[in-house]
């Protein structure tokens, strides 16, 4: 077997300019600009991303991530009166996930008490980076403790102060977004508005809807020297039988499935099989530690919708994965000098 050069984390990293980094969403949404990335060319184009239209066709199918971002942060304190902050990952038998920091002197059997609510977390067990798993103390749902406590989890280089405004609340949600569970939001899919999503339908494109609640897996950044040694974490996803079935559809009859943001796009891959064999996959729910890095064959997915990422993020693995190392790196050296926005609000690259 034909050994496959390791893909080192240098390779993952560009210079970007602090005010790059978007700290407000355009109006409308729709007004982002896009950069079109043809990869048999390697031929860029610089458009608005109302313009996403021309270059869809009848009978492709777009694959929208319909996660809901939670109001995962929270604050809590400790006995001393000590503040410690707080992330929501998700629910497993053995108690809440959360991260919380600064973490290096609590302890296991310690409690901290939720700011806003007459509620405390017993720490059950420590994990890698940060993790914990807790327990509320009287028992309570976390989305109901989180809809009285928690506020809108921005990324850290969004900078607010003290905490996320109301317009975040809005706009830091896809206009779809319909099943709550993810603690950041799928920011490809922040461009659309509903009036576009009209417009794309009318032209003949199917509209499927999958789930993937973003979570660690997605944020952490690669720490390794060797791509490869990078470790995903675990994040839920699902795809209904009628979702399976368009995307089958569109591939039989020689549509291009068009994934709309990355985690679209781990959802397409993590199906058991490839799409347009004759036959869908079975509706699948789980959960998925697919880590996509070069040299990776894509087997759903024919185009692709995101946004300008960070630097040594698995996210941009997955995009050089998908366009080609070099191919990725000059792009987004054109988009810093054509002062093109980064990261959750900014702008957007279509890679046909």
């Amino acid at each position: 077997m034909r050994s496959v050069p390791a893909v080192r984390l240098d390779e993952l990293d560009f210079e970007l300019p602090e005010e790059l980094i978007a700290q407000r969403p355009v109006e409308p949404r729709d007004s982002s600009r896009l950069m079109v990335l043809h990869r048999p060319e390697g031929r860029l184009e610089h458009r608005r991303f109302r313009e996403i239209v021309e270059y869809l066709r009848p009978g492709d199918c777009l694959v929208l991530n319909d996660t809901r971002v939670i109001p995962a942060r929270f604050f809590c304190r400790k006995t001393t009166g000590g503040r410690v902050e707080g992330l929501y990952l998700h629910q497993t038998d053995a108690g809440w996930q959360v991260l919380l920091k600064p973490t290096a002197r609590l302890r296991v059997g310690q409690r901290l008490r939720c700011e806003g609510a007459e509620v405390e977390l017993e720490l059950l067990a420590r994990g890698d980076r940060g993790q914990w798993t807790v327990r509320p103390e009287p028992p309570i749902e976390a989305f109901e403790l989180l809809e009285r406590v928690g506020q809108v989890p921005l990324p850290p280089y969004i900078r607010r102060d003290p905490a996320p405004d109301a317009g975040d609340v809005q706009h830091y949600q896809t206009v779809y977004a319909r099943r709550p569970g993810a603690v950041a939001a799928p920011t490809a899919g922040l461009h659309f508005t509903p009036r576009l999503l009209e417009r794309i339908a009318a032209l003949g494109v199917r509209l499927a809807r999958v789930t993937l609640h973003v979570g660690m897996g997605t944020f952490a950044p690669i720490a390794s020297e060797r791509v490869e040694d990078h470790h995903m974490h675990a994040e839920y996803f699902e795809v209904t039988g009628p979702a399976l079935d368009l995307l089958e559809q569109t591939r039989t009859a020689g549509g291009r499935i068009v994934a709309v943001g990355t985690t679209s796009v781990r959802v397409l891959e993590s199906l058991p099989q490839r799409l347009g064999g004759g036959s869908r996959p079975p509706a699948t729910r789980g959960w998925t530690e697919l880590f996509i890095y070069p040299p990776y064959e894509y087997r759903n997915v024919d185009a692709l919708v995101t946004n300008f990422h960070l630097p040594h993020s698995s996210l941009i693995a997955l995009v050089m994965a998908f366009a080609g190392i070099e191919q990725v790196r000059r792009a987004y050296r054109v988009a810093v000098e054509q002062r093109y926005r980064f990261f959750s609000y900014g702008d957007a690259m279509l890679i046909l």
